[in-house]
């Protein structure tokens, strides 16, 4: 699930920012992972509801309804969009 997530929201910030640059960030916690999308666009992303018929638009709400949490926190130069996902402890 992590790898679909991720996938969203690398093409939310290439297809929608312009910037010549994006980061992807991993955190293992105790009980959850964290994935965070850095790019240097300061324009934050919104949660659509896309037309019934749409093609795109779906992303962030993919993301709103798989992950335990999520979010966006600036950056100096952009953004981090981010969300976690729990896991079993190893």
């Amino acid at each position: 699930m992590a790898a679909l997530l991720v996938t969203e929201l690398v093409a939310n910030a290439a297809k929608h920012t312009g910037c010549t640059w994006i980061a992807v960030a991993v955190r293992r916690k105790p009980s959850s992972v964290w994935v965070g999308v850095r790019d240097s666009s300061g324009e934050l992303p919104a949660l659509m509801t896309p037309a019934h018929e749409a093609e795109s638009g779906y992303g962030l709400g993919l993301v709103a309804a798989l992950a335990q949490r999520w979010g966006v926190e600036c950056a100096p130069r952009g953004k981090w969009v981010w969300f976690e996902l729990r896991v079993e402890a190893t």
